[in-house]
């Protein structure tokens, strides 16, 4: 997976004057946790942009002014109700032989029968939850929709990998072709699930 340096500073008060103060002063409070100890520490506000104003996952370098360099994860964000401008961002810490859990964008690739006969496809899951050690984060997880006929679904038990595991139940669904009004029937799909043409819009995830 790739990877995202932030420059900051320690913080040598968490106080709420001192927060504010930052604030202010266009830098983001911040705040490392899940290691020996809890590190406070600030940005620039424009040192985000390429971490969260993305759909794609990377993991992040936080590097200190007085050297200290941690590896780390996002973990939460919080924006102004009103501006939209970043209030506080936690990370969690990361180690090279420690699990951690993520949530990965999905990728769908190839061409769908069913789709090309018409029917419509319908992302269930535009991000999956996954665990492993920070090596094996992958950038995207492939959902290859291919096989999919009209009324076909894409389950997550198909996108298994070695490399990390789903936090997801067996029988979640990542991807379905629905069946809409002009679509045609495929060939061999009486034994297909038969959908109502009501639904045609994609579906964005749900955070789970």
């Amino acid at each position: 997976m790739k990877s995202i340096t932030i420059n900051g500073s320690k913080r040598e008060s968490v106080g709420k004057k001192s927060t504010q103060a930052l604030r202010n002063a266009g830098m983001v409070p911040c705040v490392i946790y899940g290691g020996e100890q809890t590190v406070h520490f600030s940005a620039t506000e424009l040192a985000f942009s390429k971490l969260v104003y993305t759909p794609n996952a990377h993991t992040v370098v936080i590097e200190l002014a007085d050297g200290t360099k941690l590896d780390a994860i996002l973990q939460d964000i919080q924006f102004h109700p009103v501006t939209d401008r970043i209030l506080h961002v936690d990370f969690y810490q990361t180690f090279p032989d420690k699990e951690v859990t993520m949530d990965i964008p999905v990728e769908f690739t190839g061409n769908s029968k069913g789709v090309k006969n018409g029917g419509v496809l319908r992302k269930n899951k535009r991000s999956l939850r996954v665990k492993a050690i920070p090596g094996n984060l992958p950038d995207t997880i492939v959902a290859d929709i291919t096989p999919l006929k009209i009324g076909g679904k894409l389950y997550i038990t198909t996108l298994e990998n070695e490399d990390y595991k789903f936090m997801h139940p067996d029988n979640t669904v990542v991807c379905q072709v629905r069946r809409s009004r002009n679509s045609v029937a495929d060939d061999e799909d009486e034994d297909e699930d038969d959908v109502p043409a009501t639904e045609t819009d994609d579906v964005a995830a749900v955070k789970e």
